[in-house]
């Protein structure tokens, strides 16, 4: 037999996706779902097109491994003054310059991948906020402007290490957090 199981998309968060693009705010998606099915879902919540869907190897969607072997991952020197955290850099900084703006989805990813994302944007002088609710989530939620965890999905871990806790996990709330 086969079965198939779908998270239903709330039906609020193609619109509040749609308000985070018309406020000037870039929704990257990253997810360890595969590219056929990151994709799909960014086309569902407004992230991508569906003319960006039927259009593969436009540099929209990109997996996990091959973002790590060509941005070359972070780099990371001592501090230059006792106490302050140590100087993280992308690898391949040109690389990451060159794909940045137009990746839109980052599919089968792991943590190093959402951490090294919010890192190049950060280096590139970007507010980054990130949402998550696991333990793997952690670094990146700490190395975000504003990490924003699940207060009811999220893992205690994740919860610590964000700044905002959204107590009804809807992207939604997100939006209203932006406004204020």
């Amino acid at each position: 037999g086969i079965c198939g199981i779908k998270d239903i998309i709330r039906h609020e968060v193609p619109d509040a996706i749609t308000t985070c693009n018309q406020a000037g705010i870039t929704v990257k998606m990253v997810t360890g779902d595969n590219a056929i099915t990151a994709r799909a879902i960014a086309i569902e919540v407004n992230i991508l097109s569906k003319e960006e869907a039927e259009t593969e190897g436009d540099g929209r969607v990109m997996e996990g491994p091959e973002f790590a072997k060509i941005t070359g991952g972070i780099s990371s020197e001592k501090a230059k003054k006792k106490g302050d955290p140590p100087i993280e850099k992308i690898v391949n900084g040109e690389v990451f310059d060159k794909i940045y703006k137009k990746l839109a989805v980052l599919a089968r990813s792991r943590p190093e991948d959402k951490y090294t994302m919010v890192t190049g944007l950060r280096e590139r002088g970007h507010i980054v906020a990130v949402t998550g609710d696991g333990t793997n989530d952690a670094p990146a939620l700490s190395k975000a402007n504003v990490g924003f965890a699940m207060g009811i999905a999220g893992t205690e871990v994740a919860k610590q290490a964000a700044a905002i806790m959204l107590t009804d996990d809807n992207f939604t709330s997100i939006v209203k957090a932006v406004k204020w």
